[in-house]
């Protein structure tokens, strides 16, 4: 059976989150600023020809006003929860579905009755109906080629619907020969480059490269991604993500910090995070690393680095003891007097739990701390991030990151939902 893959990505995720409860912003150009309002990390597509990628925000200010762009503070638990909605109806609606990151996701349409460019516009526009988010949709029978149709697909939207299918052997090389090699899955930069020197430029070439010299030159990636062009599929679905070996949590400070209780602060919410990630994962975690550093830039500053890695005395996923081996690694490494710029809590040493086994003579995590947890985690979700935390992490702090022009949480927050209000009947 011939393979067929979808690649389902949302359309300048970030912005159009924004809109989605902002209907009167339907036509207005938006960019998403990073941490701390500093750079330029997603623009709406009208936006795009005004605004590069990284721009400081303080350096473009007049020229957003010049072109009416509005900025935004980054709203990732908006867009967390959108990217949940786009994924969860994605599964519902096709049989295996891989979700590579937070606005896209491969689909395995291998199997499913044609015409699938109309099960592609049907996708579309049911996605677009339900959670008020526009994708576009690349078929293909690589997941590379996949890619480069949904590449496609947003280039030449109004042509093709946002939808592209490349399946047909002229099709496919119709759109190789139109796309630079660097818009290829995987080739970045500096690989670009060095494919330049070879001759090699466009998608086309790199399809029609030998795939051994490409392996000797550069690695089986590479070798993999240009027989993946021709149609050889090489890449298989992984429906579940692995879990990551490390989870760090770190933030600049909103200003700087120079008390040793607001790092207390900092490094007990990061490290509550972490925790966070690491239970939704399914892991256990032996090492915790703690970090902290004063401004790069600044000549006048005193420049400190410090980290200092603690034992946990058993494997675990508890964020009480993880709050607490964190202060006290801050504890250690904390010099009064600078003025701290960023603080990070990293853990490391993770195991899946089905990969422990309990030492019979060596502490472990106690009974009833699996259920608390858990209990935790659910209150947490239901009743929005932080109802239930350690004491020692406050509701609001003077450190917490700049976020100036933050838009409302809309969907994980009941405070800020929309109020309807029924006018005076006739």
């Amino acid at each position: 059976m011939n393979k067929s893959y979808a690649l389902i990505d949302c359309n300048s995720f970030y912005a159009s989150c924004e809109r989605v409860f902002r209907p009167d912003l339907a036509r207005t150009p938006i960019v998403v600023l990073s941490n701390n309002d500093g750079c330029v990390i997603a623009r709406s597509a009208d936006a795009k020809p005004y605004v590069a990628m990284g721009e400081p925000f303080f350096k473009i200010k007049d020229t957003l006003q010049q072109h009416g762009i509005l900025a935004f503070s980054s709203n990732y638990a908006l867009y967390g929860d959108m990217s949940e909605r786009v994924m969860s109806l994605l599964e519902s609606r096709l049989p295996a579905v891989e979700v590579y990151s937070i606005d896209e996701a491969f689909a395995d349409l291998s199997g499913l009755p044609e015409p699938l460019l109309q099960l592609g516009h049907d996708v579309r526009a049911e996605v677009l109906q339900k959670t008020g988010i526009p994708v576009g949709v690349g078929i293909a029978p690589t997941k590379t080629l996949a890619k480069l149709a949904n590449a496609a697909a947003k280039r030449w939207q109004i042509q093709t619907g946002g939808v592209v299918d490349i399946r047909e052997p002229h099709r496919r090389d119709r759109l190789l020969q139109v796309m630079a090699v660097g818009e290829v899955w995987g080739i970045g930069r500096r690989l670009q480059a060095h494919l330049a020197d070879m001759g090699i430029k466009t998608a086309w070439d790199l399809a029609k490269a030998d795939p051994r010299l490409l392996r000797k030159r550069f690695s089986v990636v590479v070798e993999k991604t240009a027989r993946e062009l021709t149609g050889v599929a090489c890449l298989e679905m992984e429906p579940q993500a692995p879990a990551k070996r490390e989870i760090c949590c770190s933030r600049s400070f909103g200003h700087r910090v120079h008390t040793l209780g607001e790092l207390r602060e900092a490094v007990a919410t990061y490290a509550t995070r972490a925790a966070e990630k690491l239970r939704q994962q399914q892991s256990l975690c032996s090492l915790l690393q703690v970090g902290i550093r004063t401004g790069l830039f600044n000549t006048n500053e005193e420049r400190i680095s410090r980290s200092v890695t603690c034992h946990l005395p058993y494997p675990t996923d508890d964020t009480r003891l993880l709050v607490q081996s964190a202060i006290a690694g801050l504890d250690k490494i904390y010099k009064a007097g600078p003025a701290y710029a960023k603080a990070s809590v990293m853990l490391m040493d993770l195991r899946q739990r089905h990969e422990y086994t309990p030492d019979l003579f060596a502490p472990t995590q106690p009974a009833g701390t699996d259920q608390l947890m858990q209990t935790m985690d659910q209150i947490n979700q239901r009743w929005g991030k932080g109802t239930i935390r350690p004491g020692r992490i406050p509701t609001k702090s003077e450190w917490q990151m700049q976020r100036q022009l933050l838009s409302a949480a809309f969907t994980t927050r009941f405070d800020q939902l929309w109020t309807v209000r029924a006018g005076p009947f006739p």
